[in-house]
């Protein structure tokens, strides 16, 4: 019902967006979407969604608003430091861990 050239934004529930719909109408560049969750949450590494230039997937950080965002900035800059540096990375996930993470 959106339309054309609508922006969608989802932050609550993946399971409110009706994923392949949204994905057909994202891929012909009818609408754009912002997701910050999906259904199913992760999507597959080789969702279409994740490949479309006029679609963002953030990993589910939409609540963030306090002290966590400074945090999460500073990680996000020792991580670079540690990839640029060769060094291991704290962050690095797993995918047999994918079952068991947000």
């Amino acid at each position: 019902m959106l339309q054309d050239g609508a922006t969608l934004i989802n932050t609550a529930r993946g399971s409110l967006v009706d994923t392949v719909a949204l994905t057909h109408h994202c891929a012909t560049g009818r609408i754009d979407a912002v997701l910050d969750v999906t259904d199913p949450d992760p999507l597959p590494l080789d969702h279409p969604l994740l490949r479309l230039p006029n679609v963002l997937v953030t990993p589910h950080l939409a609540g963030s608003q306090g002290r966590e965002l400074r945090r999460l900035g500073e990680f996000t800059v020792a991580e670079l430091a540690r990839f640029v540096g060769g060094q291991p990375l704290h962050g690095t996930i797993c995918f047999s861990d994918l079952h068991r993470i947000a």
